[in-house]
Formats: structure tokens, C-alpha cells, sequence
């Protein structure tokens, strides 16, 4: 997946230190929240806003790929923020930088204790925020306590943070993965704290749109996500504009019933989008996707799904990863 074109200038650099890279000046001495932060939801930001507010650099140390691949690699796995998408959102967030490490056998071997010197010896934080449910270490054998010990032990401050809830029950990121399986992304966008987004190139396809007068971007997302088929309110951006539209995510069923594919139609807009990166965000689910039997009652439904997409485009008030 290319990188977002959501990055926005920081104003001070934002860096990315991946293995085997010497630790720059600017993440000396960083409080870091660490985790894997796929989807970087309300619970991450916490963390995030925790390592921030001790007046020291802030920073995240995270993992790709995500460790549920490394251990389960024949199993799909359903990311809500690939690497790219993930370190454009923590760009946003205001971090000094993140710490991106390689989860691999090696790492997955290390002790807890080890891994602790890792942060401490050659990462050279001053101290970690973690999640309340945090586990660390070969086997999982290190939890909050632990981690607390350690850190003292080397003269480094934890924190750890209690849990973010959404109606009583804890934000995670297999909540959001629940929600946008089931449509929900009114729901899944409440757990992250802003639209969820997906960035992908926009391809050539056979250009039935056009002929039904709603011309679409088509894109190809990860075989792996599992967001509803349907029809969706949603945003996009393009160059430095944010456009509404409405997208279709499927396998047309009018048509060819084939391999699941984006296709996002923007109001008020024209111009060659083929070729390009365009961030995505979903604002609203409008229906699920249905087989017509002819053209005019899928125009007449398209016109209705354009409609009801503007209404709830209106009244959206979520936060933007992309503006």
C-alpha cells in the first residue's frame, strides 16, 4: 500500500527510528507509549497524550508486522491501519517520532527483562507508558507490575494507563474490527476518535459508472480487510482538497459478482484521478449491497444513496485524519 498523502508537515521533524538506526537526537531521553496501535483508537491516543504530557519528548514504539501475523501467518488478519496509514496518524498526534521495530523470532524471544534493557540500553527512553492490560516479553511473561519493577530497577519511569470505554465496555481495536465488519463505521469511528480511512491507488476499471452518470475512483483494498459490503457515506482527498462522495465496497453483483472493489463517486468533481493515491475515510453505512435487475432501478437507488450520503455528510462531526 503506498504511503498516505494524509502526512502533514510537523513543526519539528517528525522521525520514524527503525532497527539497527542510531537513535536520533531528537528522541533522546523520550517518554514512549508502547504498543501495537492498530487503529490507533481512543484508548491508543490516551497512552499517547500520557507520554506527551510529562513535558519530555513523546514518542511510540510499536511493531511490524503486526505480531498476530508473525504468530499466525497463515491466518488473515484483519489490519485497520497498515504501517504507512498508522505512522501518518501518529504524525498527527504531535509525536516527537516513533520507534519502529521488526517483530520478528528474535524479538519474539526476548526476555522480559530483555526487552526492557532494549528500550532502556538502545532506545535510550526515559521511561514508558503502557495499557493497563499490557503484556510483554517471551511467552507473554511480563505485565504491568513487572514492567513497573523493571523500569525501576534502571531508573526509568512507567505509566500505566487505565482503560478508555465506549458504554462500559473497553475500546480496543478488535471492537473497531467488529464494528466496520458489520458496517458500523458511525460506531468504529466513535472508538477511534475520527473517520476511519484507507489509502489505496486508484486503478483503471470498466468505466460503468460513467455510463450510469456517476463517474468512480476504483481501488483495490487489502485482501485481508473485512469492512461490510455496501454502500457508505464517505470523504476523500484529493491534491489538497477534501471532497464528499459516495463509495460502494463489493463485488457488483449487478455486474460480475467478481473480486471485491472500491469505487468512490465524489459530488461536484471532475478530473483524471487514475494513477493516483487518494485517503478515503468513511463517514456513514447506507445499505448493504444488493443485485437490481435492471440499470434504471440501480440509478434510481443510486440517486437516493447519493442523497442520504450528503444528509449524513452534513451532520458528521468526527474528527479527520485527511483534512
Amino acid at each position: 500500500m503506498p504511503p498516505s498523502s494524509s502526512s502533514r508537515p510537523h513543526p519539528s521533524p517528525f522521525v520514524v527510528c527503525r532497527d539497527g538506526e542510531a537513535v536520533p537526537e531528537r528522541l533522546k531521553g523520550a517518554m514512549a507509549a508502547i504498543g501495537n496501535f492498530d487503529g490507533v483508537h481512543r484508548g491508543h491516543q490516551h497512552l499517547i497524550r500520557m507520554a506527551m504530557e510529562t513535558g519530555r519528548p513523546g514518542a511510540v514504539v510499536t511493531f511490524e508486522p503486526h505480531p498476530r501475523t508473525f504468530f499466525q501467518p497463515d491466518k488473515p488478519f484483519f489490519r485497520l491501519t497498515p504501517e504507512p496509514v498508522k505512522l501518518a496518524i501518529l504524525e498527527r498526534l504531535g509525536l516527537a517520532g516513533v520507534f519502529l521495530r521488526r517483530f520478528d523470532r528474535e524479538l519474539a524471544s526476548l526476555s522480559a527483562e530483555a526487552f526492557v534493557d532494549l528500550l532502556h540500553r538502545e532506545l535510550r527512553v526515559s521511561g514508558v507508558v503502557i495499557g493497563h492490560d499490557f503484556h510483554f516479553g517471551r511467552g507473554r511473561e511480563g505485565n504491568p507490575a513487572r514492567m513497573q519493577e523493571l523500569c525501576a530497577a534502571r531508573g526509568l519511569e512507567c505509566l500505566v494507563a487505565p482503560a478508555v470505554t465506549e458504554d462500559s465496555e473497553p475500546v480496543s481495536s478488535s471492537a473497531v474490527r467488529s464494528a466496520l465488519e458489520a458496517g458500523d463505521v458511525a460506531l468504529a469511528n466513535r472508538l477511534l476518535g475520527y473517520r476511519w480511512f484507507v489509502c489505496s491507488q486508484v486503478r483503471h476499471g470498466y468505466k460503468r459508472g460513467r455510463e450510469l452518470g456517476y463517474p468512480t475512483a476504483n481501488m483495490r483494498l487489502p485482501d485481508d480487510c473485512r469492512l461490510r459490503h455496501g454502500i457508505y457515506a464517505v470523504r476523500a482527498r484529493v491534491g489538497e482538497t477534501v471532497v464528499d462522495g459516495v463509495a460502494s465496497f463489493g463485488r457488483r453483483p449487478t455486474f460480475d459478482n467478481g473480486a471485491p472493489l472500491l469505487e468512490v463517486h465524489l459530488f461536484d468533481f471532475s478530473g483524471d484521478l487514475y494513477g493516483q493515491s487518494l485517503d478515503v475515510e468513511f463517514v456513514g453505512w447506507l445499505r448493504g449491497e444488493q443485485r437490481f435487475d435492471g440499470i434504471a432501478g440501480l440509478i434510481e437507488q443510486m440517486d437516493r444513496d447519493s442523497i442520504e450520503a450528503k444528509r449524513l455528510l452534513s451532520e458528521d462531526e468526527i474528527r479527520s485524519m485527511i483534512a
